[in-house]
């Protein structure tokens, strides 16, 4: 487990897809994330100590789960403060990583922060979900963006069977795996590195029943 910054950066640095020039660009990420933080509130207050733990090897995590070379599409949405979607761009630049947001000052922060990162593979897509182009992706993740039954009826035009669904849901993860109707799945929830009570749900979505 997690359990502070200092083991939260050591973790991100030892992974195999970060190197020294992901780990500046995400140490530019954590600086500029606070320096935004008063003027817009991109993400809780009371996480701003500890951006390592609850935001940066939090969304790092959900890598352990999509296989490299298998999650060339990847569709974050939701992304608000660009979590993980700029996580997963700095650590794989071979991934084309989509981020879906509405809010126009998290857009303009969004794309200042692509430019800022040099992250020539992330881009950002500014609109409602439902207004989005539909285009099959390899990995869909969404941190905190909506109950998986309305995650699902939103998102599942961008997937196929064989796209992968990673999604942080914190407590909630198992109760939403086991209540959920209407499709044929193939979810399962690991555990959080980063939260003792937290779950991911992981796993493939084949079609809604009937």
């Amino acid at each position: 487990m997690i359990g502070d910054e200092t083991s939260a950066r050591d973790w991100v640095r030892n992974l195999p897809e970060c190197d020294d020039a992901a780990l500046q660009k995400l140490e530019i990420l954590k600086e500029s994330l606070i320096e935004e933080n008063s003027r817009q509130n991109l993400v809780a207050r009371q996480t701003l100590a500890q951006i390592w733990q609850r935001h940066i090897a939090d969304s790092a995590q959900l890598l352990r789960h999509v296989p490299r070379g298998t999650g060339m599409r990847w569709l974050d949405l939701g992304t608000g403060a660009g979590f993980p979607g700029l996580v997963i761009a700095a650590l794989r630049p071979e991934t084309s990583v989509t981020m879906v947001e509405s809010r126009n000052r998290r857009i303009m922060w969004l794309k200042d922060m692509c430019n800022a990162l040099e992250l020539d593979n992330a881009s950002v897509a500014g609109a409602r979900l439902e207004l989005i182009s539909e285009a099959h992706c390899d990995v869909i993740s969404a941190r905190a963006f909506a109950p998986l039954p309305q995650l699902l009826s939103l998102a599942s035009r961008f997937s196929t069977p064989a796209t992968l669904w990673v999604l942080p849901k914190g407590r909630s993860a198992a109760q939403e795996v086991a209540e959920l109707k209407g499709w044929h799945h193939m979810f399962h929830v690991e555990h959080s590195l980063t939260d003792p009570d937290a779950g991911i749900v992981v796993g493939t979505l084949l079609g809604q029943k009937g």
